[in-house]
């Protein structure tokens, strides 16, 4: 079983702790980058076995998360929708992955790397 790693995100002596899994970081990267226009999704299926079997883990979550000392390094994996421009694209998923984690968990985002792990073509090609 993998293990799960949790974070204090605030101690209060008075009324306890509030911690989060690091598996909640990685589901909050993956839920940000789902309105942006040009990515298809976040990394699953093949990709994500694929990812899997090389020995990438959380890849079927689109976000694999390290935390150290409250600073967190995000590597999203993304399938991108044909005929949209991948550096615009891309930089508009690390902005919003680093506003949502910031913003939902105060935690600090130091780095958001994301890999293209498909292009998606229409369906309807």
């Amino acid at each position: 079983m993998e293990e799960r790693s949790n974070y204090v995100l605030r101690d209060n002596n008075d009324i306890g702790t509030v911690q989060i899994a690091d598996d909640v970081v990685a589901m909050i990267a993956s839920l940000a980058v789902r309105d942006i226009e040009g990515v298809e999704a976040c990394a699953g299926n093949m990709a994500g076995e694929l990812m899997d079997k090389v020995g990438i883990k959380n890849a079927r979550k689109g976000a694999k998360i390290d935390i150290f000392e409250n600073r967190v390094k995000v590597d999203v994996f993304v399938n991108i929708a044909y005929g949209y421009n991948i550096p615009v694209t891309c930089g508009k998923v690390q902005d919003k992955v680093k506003t949502t984690i910031e913003n939902m968990t105060g935690l600090t985002v130091t780095d958001v790397n994301v890999r293209v792990v498909a292009v998606s073509m229409p369906n309807n090609k």
